[in-house]
């Protein structure tokens, strides 16, 4: 009887631990995160990819892939044209057509710039510049014999991510000219009835200055462009002769203006085109 009752307590015991387990299961949420199994699922690229991308992508190599796509996506937001990526011949002829309408002087030159990254452009000018001015109220006449003038300089391009066709640029210039000029003068006395003329024939003098620019190019049709700037100057030294001083600077202007404005047409010779970036990041291919 005692071994029977015995039994029972131990079965009931059992019953019991049993139950709280399970209890205690239920309580704190356990529950069992099913694994997914690995797969062998290539992913699928992007629109608009290279073939290289996409041969990488079936072969399975999304790793160097996806390294490739974000190269690609850096080179079309920052793309890298050749050192010499085209070289600009232009003729400033905006002074001529003022002095036809009748402005005093006039300063015209060729000038040639080579685009570099299509970034930085170096810039030489060769021009000759001209003038004659008899100011009313003043008793001479002034002219500036046709004389040479150079100026060296660079340009820096800010739309270099752009196509070379159109540029919009800052730049510095260093300027000189030696050039000739005349002066006539005519004196009178109304009260003495006497009258003087002289005159100063081909004097001599030179001239240093800098300039500050910033302009803009557009490509008008082809290979043709048009270019404004505006150019602030300043004179370093201008040499007086013993009886005179210069008026007129060729390339500069009038001696106390400190601004000009320039017109230009450019014929475009692209160079190094086949290693120009395309709009996808690559670079052109041209026979």
């Amino acid at each position: 009887m005692t071994q029977r009752i015995i039994t029972y307590l131990l079965l009931a015991l059992v019953s019991v631990v049993a139950w709280a387990q399970d209890t205690t299961a239920v309580s704190t949420g356990r529950h069992i995160t099913p694994v997914r199994p690995s797969t062998n699922v290539v992913k699928q690229p992007g629109k608009d990819v290279s073939p290289e991308l996409i041969e990488q992508y079936i072969s399975g190599d999304t790793l160097a892939a996806e390294r490739k796509a974000r190269e690609d996506s850096i080179r079309r937001s920052y793309p890298r044209y050749p050192l010499a990526t085209s070289l600009w011949m232009g003729v400033n002829f905006i002074d001529p057509v003022l002095m036809a309408l009748g402005q005093d002087y006039a300063s015209a030159d060729l000038h040639a710039t080579l685009n570099m990254w299509n970034r930085l452009q170096p810039t030489i000018e060769l021009g000759l510049g001209w003038g004659k001015t008899a100011p009313d109220g003043m008793n001479f006449t002034y002219r500036a014999k046709p004389s040479p003038y150079v100026k060296l300089g660079a340009n820096y391009n800010f739309l270099f991510k752009s196509t070379p066709d159109h540029q919009a640029f800052v730049g510095l210039r260093a300027g000189f000219s030696t050039f000739r000029y005349d002066v006539e003068a005519h004196y009178s006395n109304s009260y003495w009835q006497e009258q003087s003329d002289f005159t100063l024939r081909s004097e001599r003098s030179h001239a240093w200055w800098g300039e500050v620019i910033a302009g803009l190019k557009v490509k008008i049709v082809h290979q043709w462009s048009l270019g404004w700037t505006i150019r602030w100057h300043h004179l370093f030294s201008c040499k007086n002769t013993e009886h005179s001083k210069a008026w007129f600077i060729p390339g500069y202007g009038p001696r106390n203006r400190a601004l000009a404005f320039t017109v230009s047409a450019y014929y475009i010779l692209p160079l190094s085109r086949d290693r120009w970036p395309q709009k996808d990041g690559k670079s052109q291919n041209k026979d």
